[in-house]
């Protein structure tokens, strides 16, 4: 019934949380059309609702509005992932300088945990484990970092890079060359050393960028050979 969907706050929420998860579980891709009715129906909400939303999550990168055609969801290109990784790491660096600094005995232990679940994860050769925790990790770090802006920040750019960030993480060779980076920051944060944390977190940075350049090389290398 049209009067038990949600609307308001509560629709608009259930909508963006929805679409954001989908993205980071893979249900939905880099191009797929949003259907105002079908998004409707599935979150149980009022199409006004599904409209803010979408509204909303143009403003933050992760959808498109494209006119006379609808929605859909924002095609992010290597050009562009690289500067979103620019950005990232120097937040990324801030926070992990703060962590080291704020970090509770709690986010120690679940730092700790992430690391070793992450070394099970390469050991298996489970990829998406691996991407999931990688994701984990990062979150990890800004909250215990108290930088709350900046976490916010960091939520927005990661979630326009799932697809990038899966697929470097799928990468032959690529988990066990960024897992001792992962292991460093950890080390560094658990340890309480900011000078060594922003250092692990730059060099991690920097090697994810180097990948990511060398991805658009090869592209274009393809594209005029």
């Amino acid at each position: 019934m049209a009067q038990d969907r949600k609307s308001g706050r509560a629709g608009r929420s259930a909508v963006q949380q929805g679409i954001r998860e989908a993205l980071a579980a893979g249900d939905m891709v880099p191009g797929q059309r949003l259907v105002e009715q079908e998004l409707s129906d599935g979150f149980g909400v009022t199409r006004s609702s599904v409209r803010e939303a979408l509204q909303e999550l143009a403003a933050e990168g992760l959808v498109e509005l494209v006119p006379n055609r609808g929605a859909r969801v924002r095609v992010v290109s290597v050009e562009d992932a690289v500067l979103i990784t620019e950005c990232r790491a120097a937040l990324e660096v801030l926070c992990a300088r703060r962590a080291a600094v704020h970090a509770t005995a709690e986010d120690r232990t679940a730092l700790l945990d992430v690391g070793e679940r992450m070394r099970a994860a390469v050991a298996e050769g489970d990829l998406d484990t691996y991407s999931a925790l990688n994701r984990r990790l990062h979150e990890r770090v800004a909250a215990a970092s108290g930088q709350s802006v900046a976490e916010s920040l960091l939520d927005r750019l990661s979630a326009q890079m799932v697809r990038h960030q899966f697929r470097l993480a799928a990468r032959a060779g690529r988990p066990a060359r960024s897992l001792p980076q992962h292991l460093a920051i950890i080390d560094a944060v658990v340890a309480g050393d900011p000078d060594a944390a922003q250092e692990a977190t730059r060099a991690h940075l920097d090697s994810v960028l180097e990948e990511l350049r060398a991805t658009a090389d090869g592209a274009a290398s393809s594209v005029v050979g």
